[in-house]
């Protein structure tokens, strides 16, 4: 069990700078127990996802490699190979995403029902026993943005700000797939603009800092295909067989899934900001304990 001195209240109105700074405080604070706990639940998924994604780049690769377009031999077990690394990649990288949302989500539902507390199997037990809600919710939610982005893409990003805190209203509320689905309409119902902003805010700090850690990679691919000396090497022009290419590029995905984790944070926190200006849930909480205490 993790105990912290410096407790941030969930259930509260927030500005969009709170959240932002509260979403980095809780982060600073919990850091140790918050990445210790997904590491455990989620970590042998996130090697799987790893180990996958090098298996289908290298084949990606081997296809190129063995493809000749001057003599035309193709190898036909190059297909197969593709399409099992393609499953692979996503069934590992669906499961790693699903089980790292669900961990911030009930890590953070624990630290608020234990006061800045937090129980490891109490968080593991929820994780797994809504395993599948999530993966019917993810499925469910991917498709509507998908579905909207195909007929224009605002549709899509119409769409994708309510949903992005179905996840938090299906844990914290306790509702189904589809109750939790329906209730992010009516949650952000005159809040989608300043719900939108602050998405926004949050995934542009995330990528711009997802972009410095590939740095290295994109360094190596130029200076690897000759960019800086200004001699172009079609042999190097495939890196997918560069064990350092993919070592590079491998360890930026890495960096990039745990720096995710900012924006889970910051959208429960977003969830808690609109279900406090719609349903008071964290004030009458606080009277309710303020009338007990006294009564004491």
């Amino acid at each position: 069990m993790q105990t912290t001195n410096n407790y941030i209240e969930f259930k509260k109105q927030r500005e969009l700078g709170e959240i932002l700074s509260d979403s980095f405080g809780f982060i600073r604070n919990e850091f140790k127990a918050f990445f210790g706990t997904i590491l455990k639940i989620v970590g042998p998924y996130i090697v799987v996802m790893l180990i996958s994604m090098g298996f289908y780049m290298y084949t990606i690769g081997d296809v190129f490699n063995l493809t000749t377009i001057g003599n035309r031999t193709v190898n036909w077990a190059s297909p197969v190979i593709m399409v099992i690394s393609v499953l692979a990649l996503m069934l590992s990288s669906i499961a790693a995403y699903v089980l790292a949302q669900g961990t911030v989500l009930y890590y953070i539902k624990s630290y608020i029902d234990h006061k800045g507390e937090t129980n490891f199997d109490e968080i593991r037990q929820g994780v797994y026993g809504s395993f599948w809600s999530l993966i019917g919710l993810g499925i469910l939610v991917g498709l509507s943005v998908f579905v909207g982005a195909l007929f224009c893409l605002i549709p899509g990003i119409y769409l994708a700000v309510p949903l992005s805190i179905s996840f938090a209203i299906l844990v914290f509320l306790k509702k189904d797939t589809m109750e939790s689905y329906q209730y992010s309409f009516t949650l952000i119902k005159e809040n989608w603009w300043i719900t939108f902003a602050t998405l926004f805010v949050i995934y542009i700090i995330v990528m711009i800092a997802s972009y410095a850690f590939s740095l290295p990679g994109v360094i190596y691919t130029w200076v690897k295909m000759g960019v800086f000396s200004g001699e172009m090497d079609a042999e190097n022009m495939n890196l997918f067989n560069d064990p350092i290419y993919l070592l590079l590029n491998i360890m930026s995905s890495l960096v990039q899934f745990l720096m995710n984790i900012i924006l889970l944070v910051g959208t429960s926190l977003i969830f808690f900001n609109l279900n406090e200006k719609k349903n008071f849930t964290g004030t009458f909480e606080r009277i309710e304990s303020l009338g007990k205490s006294s009564e004491e």
